[in-house]
């Protein structure tokens, strides 16, 4: 087993270091065609913090049982069983979200967050740490999306949280753009989104970039001479 880093670093980690939007850039799929708004957005993101959560919990519990062959398959089987039963809960308890996410729920299965930090982190540490990882990067991810549908969402429409109705039964999407706005098309379309996404990118790096600017230096042993 491998030294595991401190729970206050991995979370860090997930949620800003190594985000999965902006730094490792994986799942650009659900990233990109769910954030059309905030409720959408925000409602598949924390679906798959709690999938990430639990699958790594249960991978590093179980890593010792299983085979080093046949992990891959188990993996997927671990994910696949959590994100049906969530599948099921979403179809049962909040059916017109589920109807707006469509297939991107079960396709949680396929995102290559979710499997990638299972192999690179939960079968190597402990369940604990696994869990932490697993919600860190799940929130990184809900970050992301959040911001990127409600940018999206108030430059098309106007308004944020769209179908919130479906969340909280009774409220309301709240306008914050005059009533007269006549929207931004491009905003909610596919090339919206690699732009808005984009200059969420660099906005990253340049506050890493002005972060690293502002860390002292460590000094330079002397090598001493005889």
């Amino acid at each position: 087993m491998s030294d595991t880093p401190s729970l206050r670093h991995i979370a860090w980690n997930g949620i800003w270091t190594n985000n999965t939007g902006l730094k490792q850039l994986l799942g650009l799929c659900p990233i990109l065609a769910v954030s059309t708004s905030f409720v959408n957005a925000v409602s598949l993101g924390l679906a798959t913090i709690i999938v990430m959560a639990l699958s790594n919990g249960v991978v590093a519990a179980l890593r010792g049982f299983i085979p080093y062959e046949i992990r891959i398959p188990v993996f997927i089987l671990i994910i696949a069983s959590l994100v049906t039963v969530l599948d099921l809960a979403f179809n049962a308890y909040l059916h017109s979200l589920y109807l707006v996410l469509g297939i991107f729920v079960p396709l949680i299965v396929t995102n290559c967050i979710v499997l990638a930090r299972v192999e690179a982190f939960a079968a190597k540490n402990v369940p604990l740490a696994s869990v932490v990882d697993g919600a860190a990067m799940g929130v990184g991810l809900v970050l992301v999306l959040a911001v990127l549908g409600g940018m999206r969402e108030l430059i098309g429409t106007g308004a944020i949280f769209n179908g919130i109705e479906m969340v909280i039964p009774g409220a309301t999407p709240l306008q914050v753009l005059p009533a007269d706005y006549p929207g931004f098309l491009l905003a909610v379309l596919p090339p919206g989104a690699f732009i808005a996404l984009g200059c969420l990118i660099a906005g990253k790096n340049w506050l890493d970039v002005r972060a690293a600017r502002k860390t002292p230096a460590a000094p330079v042993p002397i090598a001493e001479t005889a």
